[in-house]
């Protein structure tokens, strides 16, 4: 399995742990969280039930009655019961027909889909964990797309299930290195360019990267997986918020209002952007997305927590909503010659900040700081009368008295310095030094894609340069 050695370790611990385990696992959609608890588990499951997508309670009673037959291999038939009361009795004594010294394993997936709406699931399952399977020899797996859900109800649970799951998985995708990997398993060979360009595209979703096809460069996979009518990344925008939440178009609404600024919207902005009303609504909505990974908020350095601001840094959705979501829908463009646009160009610098955003903990490794803690920010000033404005999209703040400022570039080749690039680095950290009035060290570190031609104007200009190599490691 590539990658995943955390979450193994933990599903290896909790079974062997000699004691009840409640495992909660959630990820977003395509994230693989189904085939890491069938791979791990393999022969060891006693029972598996997998929720139905958008089914009234008897069809999921139903489908209950037909996965315990399974799991019984046909010694247990049972008449459908009447609720989810009956249906957890009935898994009991399934499980008092086996061997009591043996370690038995319960797998519910897609719980979300079964416990929506008034659905009396999560009665049944808090009866079953507390009356019975706390005081035996069993692992409960639950497992969910529905990030938000499954904190709100599970793990922040405060009726029956309040404080019951004794470990936790929150699925992530693959990050670059682990993306190659997985590619390499596949016998698919890319080097670090053209897997960045893939990674823009699609991010580290498993299911995503499994439609990649060897012998063709990114652009042809991306023109097939993403422009072609019957590519997957066509049309798996309408069906991925649909699964995640009950009022999908509230948070495409959100989603779509963060597409349009590259470095995020505070609250006030957003509200005008997406047209909805401020208040509670928007708070859950928007901690919800950031718990599924779609969004991510921070705090611009030297502001306060009013201040935040929202940025979409889901790969998918941002590549999506740019250069996907206004084709019709039975036609296709070609790729490669939009991927010579200067449109392509503005957008694949951003995206590759966002990438930085998401592979800190590789940047860091990389300058040699990984033990040390820092937080991450953006700084942005406005022009007015006393100071020239000045964005910089990523800085390190780090608690050896440093401070690293990120200059970001994406090139297809190695980066030259003009003069005047060189003058707008030391002017955006004079500015920096000015208004912050940093007692710390200032190091500009920059990070570009092949790397830096040494020039009379990049002369002890920079203290550390990255290519795109550190973040894959």
């Amino acid at each position: 399995m590539i990658g995943r050695k955390k979450e193994i370790e933990i599903l290896s611990q909790a079974y062997t742990s000699n004691k009840p385990e409640m495992i909660a696992v959630f990820g977003r959609r395509r994230v693989g969280k189904t085939y890491l608890i069938r791979s791990f588990f393999e022969e060891k499951m006693t029972f598996e039930l997998t929720g139905l997508k958008d089914a009234t309670k008897e069809q999921q009673l139903r489908n209950f009655t037909y996965s315990l037959k399974d799991s019984s291999k046909g010694s247990i038939v049972k008449d459908t019961p009447k609720d989810w009361l009956e249906a957890f009795h009935q898994l009991k004594d399934f499980i008092e027909t086996l061997d009591k010294k043996e370690r038995k394993v319960i797998f519910i997936d897609e719980l979300p889909w079964i416990a929506n709406g008034k659905s009396d699931f999560l009665t049944g399952l808090s009866y079953f964990w507390n009356s019975y399977a706390s005081k035996h020899n069993i692992v409960v797996v639950i497992c969910g797309s529905a990030t938000a859900w499954m904190m709100q109800k599970i793990i922040n649970d405060k009726g029956g299930l309040h404080n019951r799951v004794t470990q936790r998985i929150h699925l992530q995708t693959f990050t670059l290195g682990e993306t190659k990997i997985f590619l390499e398993s596949q016998h698919i060979y890319f080097d670090y360019y053209q897997l960045l360009l893939l990674y823009m595209t699609m991010g580290g979703v498993p299911h995503y990267l499994e439609q990649i096809k060897a012998g063709k460069s990114a652009i042809q996979n991306i023109n097939e997986i993403c422009f072609h009518p019957q590519g997957l990344l066509r049309t798996e925008f309408d069906n991925l918020y649909k699964s995640l939440f009950n009022q999908p178009q509230r948070y495409e609404d959100v989603i779509f209002a963060l597409s349009t600024s590259l470095q995020g919207l505070n609250r006030t902005a957003l509200i005008q952007k997406s047209k909805i009303k401020d208040g509670g609504g928007l708070t859950l909505i928007l901690q919800e997305l950031e718990q599924s990974g779609f969004i991510t908020s921070y705090i611009p350095f030297g502001k306060k927590k009013k201040d935040t601001l929202y940025r979409l840094t889901d790969c998918y959705s941002l590549f999506y909503i740019k250069f996907i979501k206004d084709i019709p829908n039975r036609e296709t463009i070609d790729w490669q010659q939009v991927s010579q646009t200067q449109s392509w160009k503005t957008w694949s610098g951003y995206a590759f900040e966002n990438i930085c955003l998401l592979h800190i903990n590789q940047i860091k490794k990389d300058l040699g700081i990984s033990g040390v803690h820092s937080n991450q920010y953006s700084f942005l000033l406005k022009a007015n009368e006393e100071s020239e404005g000045v964005q910089i999209d990523m800085l390190i703040d780090r608690h050896d008295n440093v401070i690293s400022l990120c200059e970001v570039k994406f090139y297809s080749d190695e980066l030259t310095f003009s003069a005047a690039m060189a003058d707008d680095i030391r002017r955006k950290k004079a500015i920096f030094r000015q208004i912050t009035k940093t007692k710390k060290q200032v190091f500009c570190v920059l990070i570009t894609t092949f790397g830096l031609n040494s020039t009379k104007h990049s002369l002890g200009l920079v203290d550390n340069i990255l290519t795109m190599e550190s973040l894959f490691e």
